[in-house]
């Protein structure tokens, strides 16, 4: 991959997040800053070793007293000379000690570095892969445990090590499969003596291996969409108060008292899941309630998964039914949903195996996975949280797994794609077109390799790295 000109250039930045605070950090980074660091500190720094000292200001007065460090490439963070200056943690002496390197290192054209920048370097210098310079993000963005675990793993290059594992046997293949081609008289044969087709379906099996960890990884990253849905007043704005332990939406026994979206993000087992509570769908006068109707359709079309709330105390009411089923058959078929009957502590002991034939007859439905709970006294919750992870996908542990994003579950399924053709182009047996099945092959390596960048379009790069904080 082509370095592009500016990143010839050396960049600068302040490393600790805005604010006050007891430290902060000014990072340089280029090709041959000992110029850089001599000019500022006074003196020529030993590698690797922390120094205390004064920066000065250029007119004979002090910025303040810190501690230096000089990091000669390759032995640095970025692979190119990084230079690191701690001082205390104000905002208006950081940017001091900014702006008087910048004046030092403007005869080398030194500037301030923009989001991502010494990760990219990082990157582009064969430090890490793209997978690992991902994780750097992630880790200082996870929200929970499970992910900052995760993330280190990435970090510590599992993720990247079990795609190079994939990519070595694909390569082996394509070799083989290559150099069949060039005995067509021995074709099939020269496969079937190599068990190419054994060889395959084992690394189709690794590769669903590979990818249940990482969507596992992805969830823990990026969280689940959970959207509770259901008539007015079944409970949806409780259940959001006893899953976030918190008074976050107002309860009422007044229909249509939710009239837009309350979200709230909570923790099941290290996995984020953002619950959004809605307004309650039924056909409305009011048009401010028929606008936050619309809005809760518009959220359960983006829903990973719906919760359809039930109000177990009204199931025999008069329009209770055809108002379940009209909702029933609105809501979207490709995420998973979930029924959640409410107000199990206001009907007797044994009501569930009783009424839910008479409930799926009812609305017309077929019979799906459901819990029962209350919302009121917390009774069912914990089932409620299991389940929910259940329908995800997701474990309910997150050890060995590794942090991921859905750029990297897409590339495994691309990979997974193409694989699928080629074993099915190897049991077409004689027939099998030996060229197709080698570029099903090479797509799929291609894929695969997305993951850690080395078939990466620089407009992607340019995406990845833009969403990191500057001064990383």
């Amino acid at each position: 991959m082509n370095l592009l000109a500016q990143d010839a250039d050396p960049i600068v930045a302040i490393a600790t997040a805005p604010g006050r605070g007891a430290v902060g950090i000014v990072r340089a980074s280029g090709k041959s800053l000992g110029a850089l660091a001599q000019a500022i500190t006074g003196r020529v720094l030993l590698p690797r070793h922390a120094t205390y000292l004064p920066f000065g200001d250029g007119q004979g007065g002090v910025i303040d007293r810190g501690l230096a460090l000089f990091f000669p490439a390759p032995h640095s963070y970025t692979g190119e000379d990084v230079l690191e200056l701690q001082i205390h943690g104000g905002p208006v002496v950081l940017q001091l000690l900014l702006a008087r390197l910048l004046e030092l290192g403007a005869s080398s054209r030194l500037r301030v570095a923009q989001p991502g920048e010494f990760t990219r370097r990082a990157f582009l210098n064969g430090k890490l892969d793209l997978a690992q310079a991902e994780s750097v993000a992630d880790l200082i963005e996870a929200s929970t445990e499970a992910a900052a675990r995760s993330a280190t793993r990435a970090l510590a290059g599992e993720l990247s090590q079990a795609v190079r594992a994939l990519a070595a046997e694909l390569v082996e293949l394509r070799l083989l499969v290559e150099a069949t081609l060039d005995f067509p008289e021995e074709d099939i044969d020269f496969l079937r003596q190599a068990q190419a087709q054994r060889r395959l379906q084992a690394l189709q099996q690794t590769l669903q291996q590979v990818q249940a960890k990482t969507r596992q990884g992805a969830l823990l990253r990026e969280g689940l969409q959970v959207v509770l849905a259901g008539q007015p007043n079944v409970g949806k704005s409780s259940l959001l108060n006893a899953l976030a332990g918190a008074e976050l939406a107002i309860v009422t026994p007044i229909a249509g008292t939710t009239r837009d979206k309350v979200s709230q993000t909570i923790q099941i087992e290290g996995v984020p899941l953002h619950i959004v509570d809605t307004a309650g769908l039924r056909d409305s006068a009011d048009a401010v309630e028929r606008i936050g109707v619309e809005r809760s359709w518009h959220a359960i079309a983006g829903a990973d998964v719906v919760v359809f709330l039930h109000d177990l105390t009204r199931l025999q009411a008069p329009g209770y039914a055809q108002a379940e089923a009209e909702i029933a058959r609105g809501l979207p078929k490709g995420a998973p949903l979930l029924h959640v009957f409410n107000k199990r502590d206001c009907v007797e002991t044994g009501a569930q195996a009783r009424l839910l034939p008479q409930v799926w007859a009812q609305w017309g439905v077929e019979a799906g996975e459901s819990v029962w709970i209350s919302a009121a006294t917390g009774d069912g919750l914990q089932e409620l949280r299991l389940k929910l992870l259940q329908l995800a996908g997701a474990q309910p542990t997150s050890e060995g797994v590794f942090i991921a994003r859905q750029r990297h579950v897409q590339a495994l399924e691309q990979t997974g794609q193409h694989l699928g053709a080629a074993l099915h182009l190897i049991e077409l047996d004689a027939q099998a077109p030996l060229d197709l099945l080698a570029e099903e092959l090479r797509l799929s390596h291609q894929a695969l390799m997305a993951i850690t960048g080395e078939y990466t379009p620089d407009d992607l790069l340019g995406a990845i790295f833009s969403s990191f904080c500057i001064g990383k």
